[in-house]
């Protein structure tokens, strides 16, 4: 293929290829067979790179990229869908040496669907979790690009967007896929700061919705409570499944 940087799909070539490597994707995972995800690997995550490498780039990345690319699913990412590491420490002069992380958030992929508005990754609608897994991974695939070619990205910067339009036909730089803060704002009428109350032991325990993550984070006041804020009161701090919450 012509230089990375110069490569510009049209809408209808960006459609098929995006099908074509869900298909091939779907076709050798162990876990993935329909495009609602029900059940994925970092193993998968590594294969559907593998895929997009051969339809979007024919093996750009496996034949003239000398450094490691490492996928991953995160579930410590609650807000950001996708996260591409460089290192600070890399030598341009030594490309076999560098080693670039990409993780994506498990949860957020996940959370497709559970929200009634749409569901977009730089400005497209995805149709299903497969769909808003690629949607993702195009967006940090093009940090990585940027990165091997100019040590520095920014999905901000209009090098980045020119690219995220001309390969994945991405038209914002920014995901929109529901979020716990989300979910559980709209489904159960939970927001940080709520005062609430559950059970614990037998006892009906009330406090303060701290963090909302997988489960909610709720500081209970407690004289011997480990934690103690600017005015010197004390809590105990305990992760509560969202369900079991009730706002006071």
């Amino acid at each position: 293929m012509s230089s990375i940087l110069e490569v510009k799909y049209t809408e209808d070539e960006i459609r098929t290829k995006r099908c074509q490597a869900a298909e091939l994707f779907m076709a050798q995972s162990a876990h993935v067979k329909s495009s609602d995800i029900t059940e994925i690997s970092n193993r998968d995550l590594n294969l559907l790179f593998a895929c997009y490498d051969l339809v979007f780039f024919d093996n750009w990345f496996k034949e003239s990229f000398p450094g490691t690319l490492q996928f991953s699913f995160s579930r410590r990412m609650t807000k950001s869908a996708g996260k591409t590491y460089y290192p600070k420490d890399a030598d341009p002069a030594k490309p076999e040496s560098l080693v670039i992380q990409v993780k994506i958030s498990i949860d957020l992929i996940f959370a497709y669907g559970k929200l009634e508005e749409t569901n977009q990754v730089g400005g497209l609608s995805a149709q299903n979790r497969l769909e808003a897994l690629q949607l993702v991974l195009e967006h940090e695939l093009i940090h990585v690009i940027e990165f091997i070619h100019f040590h520095n990205s920014s999905c901000k910067g209009k090098r980045f967007k020119t690219m995220a339009y001309n390969l994945f036909g991405h038209t914002e730089s920014y995901h929109r896929l529901p979020t716990n803060q989300q979910i559980a704002r709209q489904k159960l009428g939970l927001a940080v700061g709520d005062s609430v109350s559950f059970s614990f032991q037998g006892r009906i325990m009330i406090g303060i919705l701290h963090a909302i993550h997988k489960r909610g984070i709720v500081m209970v006041p407690d004289k011997q409570g480990a934690y103690v804020d600017r005015r010197g009161q004390r809590y105990t701090k305990y992760y509560v499944p969202l369900r079991m919450l009730n706002k006071e």
